[in-house]
């Protein structure tokens, strides 16, 4: 009798630890699902932004610290390792693009361009999708790291070696409201 007890209750102690492994594994792939979904944005404005580049250059030659910085932070995107090089580069690129749009607004021909017209709203469509992936993200992740870290899912993510992941952060600098000046 006691030991058919003690199978009884190795065998449920089994499927649980097979049950929650499983969950935490869809848990895993749903946040490197999420992260991917980033991945694919961020190429998408990589593509994008030459484009936008050339096309504001033809107007504005004498920007070419402008155009760098641009080509830089562009780069530094794709050649980041991890979520944090990742969300810091990203960041830096959006405030260079913002100032390209700034420049932008200093040539009426160019604001009435249809090819810059049709980048730049190509663009800001991007940028909507890469804040949207961002939220889908860190959801993602808040819900994989929740998961690893209460009881009882806890005790198997340890013995099974899961990790918390990191978030999808902004950088200081870009949590201050800019200040508006007339």
């Amino acid at each position: 009798m006691l030991f058919e007890i003690s199978i009884i209750i190795i065998v449920i102690l089994g499927l649980f630890f097979v049950i929650v492994y499983n969950d935490l594994i869809k848990q895993r792939n749903r946040v490197e699902n999420a992260w991917a979904q980033i991945e694919v944005q961020l190429k998408r404005r990589h593509d994008l932004i030459p484009n936008l580049v050339e096309t504001v250059k033809g107007y504005a030659k004498h920007e070419k610290d402008l155009f760098e910085n641009v080509t830089k932070a562009r780069a530094a995107v794709m050649s980041a390792h991890n979520v944090n090089e990742t969300a810091e580069a990203s960041n830096y690129l959006s405030s260079t693009l913002k100032s390209l749009f700034a420049v932008a607004e200093n040539y009426p021909e160019l604001k009435a361009n249809q090819n810059f017209i049709q980048l730049q709203k190509d663009l800001m469509d991007t940028e909507n999708k890469i804040a949207y992936s961002r939220q889908f993200y860190n959801d993602t992740v808040m819900k994989y790291n929740i998961s690893i870290q209460t009881i009882p899912k806890n005790i198997v993510a340890s013995l099974a070696g899961f990790n918390k992941k990191d978030l999808f952060e902004t950088q200081p600098a870009e949590r201050e409201a800019p200040a508006v000046k007339f």
